[in-house]
């Protein structure tokens, strides 16, 4: 009987041990600050159910979709995915050598290496931190309108998205066969394109078909400042009240990309399968 009473007693889940008081004031500030930053963000729920209304008039006015401009539509939607596949493949080209100087382990231990290191790694923060609009709008001044400020601004956007996680990939890379061409003779450059980059090749590809789908998402709001695309379109339709072509822009992007994020799915699951055997 004790050893039944015994096992019940260790397998019941633990309780929740009860917080000190600074972890008290703590959990109660979090608390607060998230109050705050709901009312900051101007969170109403009373908006909400009034504008529901207007919703609803919104999509009986946008349906039945538009069709009237369907192959000029398409030609722009063909332009928003053209914008954002060379962009991504530019930002992952250009990526790769800055991840390598942005990873840890990689480069000689020397003064130079590690300021080389810095700047590589402030480089890549500043290209993910700000926003791909704000790098459209700089484009489409010194470049001009149209796809090529936006192919610029989504190869800025992928190089800061895929150096991280490309000098991530690297550096969590098993250093076993890199001491052994170390130790082997082997040159730092070898052992980096040898060793280090076909280790980490299926995160590579892995991070670089993330990176189309989020360049195919941001091309379109790019278009919205004059850096080509379907966006432009879309911002016409909507100023001008034309709610049924507006809803024909947006299932036309929502088609594009629920494709493009199928084919990025079945291709990871093709890699890993491939990786893991």
């Amino acid at each position: 009987m004790a050893d039944l009473l015994t096992l019940k007693r260790s397998r019941m889940p633990g309780r929740f041990e009860r917080p000190g008081a600074f972890h008290f004031v703590s959990y109660v500030a979090l608390l607060a600050f998230v109050v705050w930053s709901f009312q900051g963000a101007g969170w109403s729920f009373s908006a909400l159910v009034s504008g529901g209304p207007a919703l609803v008039d919104f999509l009986s006015r946008a349906w039945p979709p538009s069709l009237e401009r369907l192959p000029q539509l398409s030609k722009a939607l063909l332009e928003t995915f053209q914008m954002a596949l060379a962009g991504t493949l530019i930002g992952i080209v250009l990526s790769l050598p800055l991840a390598i100087l942005a990873a840890k382990g990689l480069t000689r231990p020397s003064m130079l290496s590690r300021a080389v290191y810095t700047c590589a790694r402030l480089l890549v923060a500043l290209f993910r931190t700000v926003p791909d609009l704000v790098w459209a709008l700089v484009f489409v001044i010194s470049v001009g309108l149209g796809p090529f400020a936006g192919t610029l601004a989504i190869a800025v956007d992928t190089i800061g998205f895929c150096g991280r996680f490309f000098a991530e990939a690297m550096e969590d890379v098993e250093k076993g066969p890199t001491e052994a061409l170390t130790a082997a003779g082997a040159g730092r450059f070898d052992t980096i394109f040898c060793a280090v980059v076909p280790a980490a090749m299926p995160s590579f590809i892995t991070t670089s078909l993330f990176a189309l789908e989020k360049a195919t998402r941001s091309s379109v709001v790019l278009g919205l400042v004059g850096a080509g695309g379907i966006g432009i379109e879309l911002k016409v339709a909507m100023d001008f009240f034309d709610y049924q072509l507006a809803m024909t822009i947006i299932l036309m992007i929502f088609v594009l990309v629920l494709c493009v994020e199928r084919l990025g799915t079945i291709a990871r699951s093709r890699i890993l399968e491939g990786s893991s055997q």
